[in-house]
């Protein structure tokens, strides 16, 4: 569990994926809550983000000032420098001690996004990944699906409860071909790592997809909600 070169780090490594708006932080959210509640240790935890650092450089990545002096390779650089810090400050300290690990986003973002979406060399993504992740892997990836068009509208509805103007942020508001080839690759990750992955379309109501999230977990970690295993 939690894989690495040495093998050596007990833990449960799960993490979510999928377009903007597919419901990641709600399901992810909600899962931790759950783990949490049978007494088991849950490290919550996102990307880009994840440490004071990562979010002081997320804000830069996101926010749409400067943005005509940040391109594709400088992006996917300034991903990987946060996933960096991200593993070795928080998720391999953590998957040491033995904790679930749930993350928001993680190393196939960056391949579905900066490889796809921005139509960088997926082989140059995927050997940044693996430098920048010191090759840890997660035991388990929840694909949330859902149609860029109504995923898109999904997210500028929960700006719009954040704030008044409701504005979607430089990577949201990258436009329509560039979140169709973001879909397209996650499809695309999943059907190469199907051991890995689990894919789960976004239904329209809420309890019915975390339901769906709830029994892959389970029938990937039957005792993942038993506090004495």
């Amino acid at each position: 569990m939690g894989k690495t070169k040495s093998k050596t780090k007990p833990g449960i490594f799960i993490t979510f994926e999928g377009p903007e708006g597919s419901g990641k932080t709600t399901n992810s959210s909600k899962l931790i809550r759950l783990i949490r509640s049978s007494g088991r240790k849950v490290v919550a935890t996102r990307e880009p983000g994840g440490t004071p650092f990562g979010d002081r450089i997320r804000t830069i990545l996101l926010s749409h000032q400067n943005d005509e002096n940040i391109d594709s390779l400088t992006e996917l650089l300034l991903y990987e420098a946060i996933r960096a810090h991200h593993v070795e400050n928080v998720i391999k300290p953590a998957l040491a001690e033995g904790a679930v690990v749930v993350c928001d986003r993680y190393t196939d973002a960056s391949l579905a996004y900066q490889g796809y979406g921005r139509k960088i060399p997926t082989k140059l993504v995927s050997n940044l990944n693996s430098v920048a992740s010191r090759n840890v892997v997660p035991d388990l990836t929840i694909l949330l699906d859902v149609n860029p068009e109504v995923g898109l509208s999904l997210a500028r509805r929960d700006e719009r409860a954040e704030s008044p103007a409701g504005e979607l942020d430089r990577i949201e508001s990258a436009g329509k071909a560039f979140h169709q080839r973001v879909r397209r690759g996650y499809k695309e990750i999943a059907l190469k790592n199907k051991k890995r992955f689990i894919v789960i379309k976004r239904q329209k109501d809420k309890d019915s997809t975390f339901a769906l999230v709830k029994a892959g977990v389970l029938e990937k970690f039957p005792a993942i909600f038993d506090n004495t295993n």
